[in-house]
Parts: C-alpha cells; structure tokens; sequence
C-alpha cells in the first residue's frame, strides 16, 4: 500500500468518530517523540529543517486570484499540489491541472483520490442564482472529500458578525463554511478585502482612483472592513495546513487596522500621485451603486451587485488568535496597496515589453 506524506510524519489516525473516513495525523519532526509542532508546518519555515511534512493538496480555484498566488507557494514550499480546473489544457498556473467543476460530483471524486488535504476557494459570485449553486457545490464536494478521506479542508470565507443583517454573498459564504465544517475536517479562516494586483475588490478601489478625480459615492464608503494582504492570507492558509491543532477550528484574517473605504481610496490615491475628491450621498442605492461600478469599473454586473449589497456591512476582525498561533505580523494596508501597485506596474512592463 501507498504510504502519503502524512502518514510519514506519524500523522496517525486517532480512534474512531463521526469523521471516521478522515485522516487524522499528528506532525512530527523526524527523531522526535514529541506530539508538538516544533515550528509552523507547511511553510517556508520548514524549508531545509529536515522535516517530512510534504504533503498531496488539492487546490480548487487555482486559476483565481488567491488559489493562484496559493499554488505557486504550496509548490515552492515542495508541496505536491493538484490543481483543480474545468479547463486543465489552458491552465498555465503552478501545480498539476486536473478537470474538476464543483458542479460535477464524478469529477470532484476522481480528483480528490488520494489527496491529503485540499484547498477550497470557489465561489459563483458572477452568476445571479450564486446563493444555490454555491449551497450544490460545496454539498458535491464535502461528499468527495468525505468519501476520498481527505484529512483536512481549508477554506477562505468571509468577515462579518452573525448577528448583523449580512448580505446574500455573506450569508452565503458563511452557510458554505457551516456545511464544510459539518462534513469535513475542515480548519476556517474568514478574510474581508484580500488586497494584492488583480484581485476584484482591490481593482474596484484602484480603478475607482484612476478614473475619478471627484466621486460621488454611495454611504458604503464609511463602512469598516480589515483588508489584508495577498500574501499575508496565503500565509494563514498555507500555516494551518498539515495542524491538528487547527481542524474544526475558525479564524478570523486581517491586516492590523479596520478602516473606511474612504480612508482606503485616498490612501491609494496619495500611492498613485492624485488629488481626489469624495462626496458621499444618500439617494444612492444598491442597484444603482452596482450599475456606478460596473459603468466605471471592469468588474461584472452580477459580481458588482453581490460585493456592493456587502460593502453596507462592516466586516473587521475581532480576534487575532491566527497571528498569535502562526506568529505573523500582518502588513498594513499602506504596504500592501503600495506591493499591489508595484506588481502590477511589473505585470503591464511585463506585457508591453
């Protein structure tokens, strides 16, 4: 029989449960007794230590913003990573592409066949009915991952306080997150922004600066959110994997401060060199702020309506028990807007040379 790479660090299963198809492991470092992680597992800091902690992950939404800039890091870190797209012949991203669509269950079983944990970053946000198809999909894979005994589900979902009056795109990530953790070992991180060259969000805020030199915006710009940055979230995902400490476990992500979306526009407008105005008003609503977004931006109709319903809830962090775990120290949101302008200027060099 085939020996994975948890199991080489003595990630053991442990008894019997309701997950009783998981893996359960415990990382060990090589010529140890100890049942603790000496440092932070499925990271850099590993890296030339010795340790056997490689492991086979699956990452869905590979070919998006965060899953993209995911698997390359899972890759460099020595990870074997499964790339999961409905398009393997036109995947140029790092990883192994596999054809697998979170709408098609036969597909997400054959992929997630001996893998020892994976990555799920998919959402249907651009289409109308997201809430269902969102609600089918994660349903699709739970039963892939239960049945394949994957022993650990990481998920990126969404900020915002239960009690509030979430949004439909809230409301739904936060039923996506209950079902995983229901069904699966699943650990959870919850981000608000995620700020770094070409993510949605992040290109509304830097296209809105561009165009605009006096903007008439909608109330959601004193909304508080905790935007963090690119890769600092690839740093909470890729730290909590391979962590029995983790599973079951949900984690609020973030930079160090809450701020406004207006505090977040001039601060970008000052890193691009402009003077700008903003004059918020009450008479814009919802439908009309997504058609102001997506007149002005390159963001889709569908997506522009969902973010924008979500920009009138405050999304910040109320806990940093990742930071502590993990040992981060997340960059501001100054230093990531200023990272995310700088590869972008290199990604356009880049094309036009």
């Amino acid at each position: 029989m085939a020996t994975s790479a948890f199991d080489k660090l003595g990630l053991a299963k442990i008894g019997q449960s309701r997950f009783a198809r998981r893996r359960r492991w415990v990382p060990l470092v090589r010529g140890s007794n100890s049942v603790e992680p000496a440092h932070r597992h499925g990271t850099r800091a590993c890296a030339g230590c010795g340790c056997e902690h490689l492991v086979r992950v699956a990452v869905t939404g590979a070919s998006g913003f965060v899953g993209g800039a995911l698997a390359r890091r899972l890759v460099a870190d020595g990870h074997e990573v499964t790339a999961l797209t409905r398009e393997p012949t036109r995947y140029s991203g790092a990883g192994r592409p596999v054809r697998a669509d979170v709408g098609d269950a036969d597909s997400l079983a054959s992929a997630l066949a001996g893998q020892d944990a994976a990555y799920y970053l998919v959402h249907s946000l651009a289409a109308a009915d997201f809430v269902e198809r969102d609600r089918s999909a994660v349903n699709a894979f739970a039963t892939a991952a239960t049945q394949h005994g994957v022993g650990q589900v990481i998920y990126l979902g969404g900020l915002g306080d239960s009690h509030d009056a979430l949004s439909d795109h809230l409301r739904s990530r936060r039923e996506v997150e209950e079902i995983l953790l229901a069904r699966t070992p699943t650990t959870a991180l919850r981000a608000g922004i995620v700020i770094g060259d070409r993510g949605t969000s992040w290109e509304i805020l830097r296209q809105l600066v561009g165009r605009l030199p006096v903007m008439i915006t909608p109330r959601w710009v004193r909304t508080l959110t905790q935007p963090i940055a690119l890769d600092d979230a690839v740093d909470d995902l890729v730290g909590v994997l391979g962590r029995p400490d983790c599973v079951g476990q949900t984690y609020e992500i973030g930079g160090p401060n809450p701020l406004t979306y207006r505090e977040m526009m001039l601060t970008v407008a000052r890193l691009m060199g402009h003077r700008r105005l903003i004059i918020p008003v009450p008479w814009l609503s919802p439908r009309l702020s997504s058609r102001w977004l997506g007149l002005i931006t390159d963001v889709d109709m569908n997506t522009a309506r969902a973010l924008v319903e979500s920009m009138a809830n405050d999304v910040i962090v109320h806990e940093h028990r990742i930071d502590t775990l993990l040992h981060q120290a997340p960059m501001t949101f100054e230093a990531a807007a200023s990272r995310a302008l700088d590869a972008r200027e290199a990604r356009v060099a880049g094309v036009a040379a």
